[in-house]
């Protein structure tokens, strides 16, 4: 397995990726898409999937992106914005992309879009570089 299919396995091994349902569907170099059924059991009160379920598809997927080097990089900080609701039955997506980076952070921006490709969450995001490889890549090839 390469690289970045041994950084897709461990994400979609995490327990909190699991009770989810969230799958990696698409992971490059600064670049990921990441997806999740919208389920009556992730809703608020107002009957639309809640924002903290919104937030961690996005958390997930500004995760796999800024990992996908190989180098442990974790959030610094994540501004969002939401900006229409997604409902029950909803094939949520998250793409996350590479704006810039520096030696130490890199930014990245995050869209969540609803099933019909409706923009519902937008974040801006920065993670801290650390110089370390990812602890399950000891075999792997670094792709920097």
């Amino acid at each position: 397995m390469d690289q970045l299919g041994a950084i897709r396995e461990n994400i979609e091994k995490e327990p909190y990726v699991q009770l989810l349902g969230i799958k990696v569907i698409g992971l490059e170099p600064g670049y990921s898409k990441v997806a999740m059924k919208a389920e009556r059991k992730l809703d608020n009160i107002f009957s639309i999937t809640h924002g903290g379920a919104i937030f961690s598809l996005i958390d997930v997927a500004f995760g796999a992106a800024a990992n996908s080097y190989g180098k442990v990089a974790v959030a610094l900080s994540m501004s969002i914005n939401y900006v229409a609701p997604s409902a029950e039955g909803d094939m949520i997506t998250a793409t996350a992309s590479k704006l810039a980076q520096t030696a130490k952070t890199a930014n990245y921006q995050i869209i969540a879009k609803n099933g019909k490709g409706q923009k519902i969450a937008i974040c801006q995001a920065v993670a801290y570089l650390k110089n370390q490889r990812l602890p399950f890549l000891e075999d792997h090839e670094d792709i920097t």
